[in-house]
């Protein structure tokens, strides 16, 4: 049993076009865990535009392969789904979907994308975070 964590570590960074106004990052935090091709987390998609999408959190979960070639050592994906609230003058909410697919080398810096209901971000720079505890101070 013990080893079925075995070479776990924390996967810390953000997809999208950081730095520019009104885009939509998604920032993750990831258990990833290579003998079982697993990763497990959250992720949390924010928009400088107010709007019911503009600050969302997603539990995720999915897969993590080595390629075994190439500039890109890896590739991710992740699902999830979230609630999402209707605006009024409507009322309600249901579960919405979220995926991600990542191309990454080593140090999870590389592309990738996401989509979430009614998005899509294809073709944007993912990053690392770059020390865990630059993050949280």
């Amino acid at each position: 049993m013990s080893d079925l964590l075995a070479g776990a570590y924390l996967a810390k960074g953000t997809i999208g076009n950081v730095g520019t106004p009104g885009a939509p990052i998604a920032s993750f935090s990831l258990v990833v865990v290579p003998s079982q091709n697993s990763v497990a987390g959250t992720v949390v998609i924010t928009q400088a535009i107010q709007g019911p999408d503009s600050h969302i959190v997603v539990q995720v979960k999915g897969k993590i392969h080595s390629t075994g070639f190439g500039e890109f050592t890896k590739v991710v994906s992740l699902q999830g789904q979230y609630v999402h609230s209707v605006p009024p003058p409507a009322i309600g909410a249901f579960l919405a979907d979220f995926d991600a697919h990542l191309a990454i080398n080593d140090a999870w810096n590389g592309k990738g994308g996401f989509s979430y209901y009614q998005h899509q971000v294809e073709k944007v720079p993912v990053a690392s975070a770059k020390n865990l505890k630059e993050e949280l101070v």
